[in-house]
């Protein structure tokens, strides 16, 4: 369950001024969670940064918490997007040039979206709903079957939930690291991928 604070309903834009002063005020949001940290960030100066009224940020956020789940879930749908472009380019790779384009898209989207670590490694009382993680399997599934049609759907979906499980494993070493170590976990994180995936899809 989350928080009491984080139930609270919040304004939907009705207009497509309203809806870009909200993606306004998120891009603000992101900005200051990267800079002070979650805990640190205020509402005052996610307004100033978005160049709202505090009044106008509290209207259409009650909460910084609300502002942290909105992100997640725009980050949570932009991700699916990328996976879906994935999917349909997923048949035409063999399996090294698959984990490639896999951990290319999961290390891109992190770096242009720091605040997904802020997110990440902050107590938001954050579930993704069953309904999103099944979209996720679901997306690798139909790669994993482009990549081996003789896969059945039970198969790819398990197949799928333990490769995300090695991508995820990533995610924390990953905000820890400096950039020469980065570059040294993904590809220690790339050689576990491609060696489950080859003997999973090997036929």
């Amino acid at each position: 369950m989350l928080p009491d604070t984080a139930q609270t309903p919040r304004r939907k834009p009705q207009q497509q001024r309203g809806e870009q002063r909200v993606a306004a005020m998120l891009d603000a949001a992101a900005g200051v969670f990267t800079d002070a940290g979650f805990d640190a960030a205020t509402m005052t100066a996610i307004a100033e940064r978005s160049s709202s009224s505090i009044g106008a940020l509290y209207q259409y956020f009650p909460n910084k918490l609300t502002l942290a789940l909105a992100l997640r879930d725009q980050y949570a749908e932009q991700m699916a997007q990328r996976w879906s472009v994935l999917v349909d380019e997923a048949a035409g790779l063999d399996v090294p040039a698959l984990a490639g384009r896999i951990f290319d898209l999961m290390i891109g989207f992190l770096e242009e979206r720091p605040a997904y670590f802020t997110l990440l490694n902050a107590t938001l009382g954050y579930q993704r709903s069953g309904d999103a993680r099944q979209r996720l399997r679901a997306q690798f599934g139909a790669i994993l079957r482009a990549q081996t049609p003789a896969m059945g759907e039970t198969e790819s979906l398990r197949t799928a939930n333990v490769a995300l499980q090695i991508i995820k494993g990533l995610n924390p070493l990953y905000a820890q690291a400096g950039a020469a170590e980065r570059r040294e976990l993904v590809a220690e994180f790339k050689l576990a991928l491609v060696a489950y995936l080859e003997v999973r899809m090997r036929r």
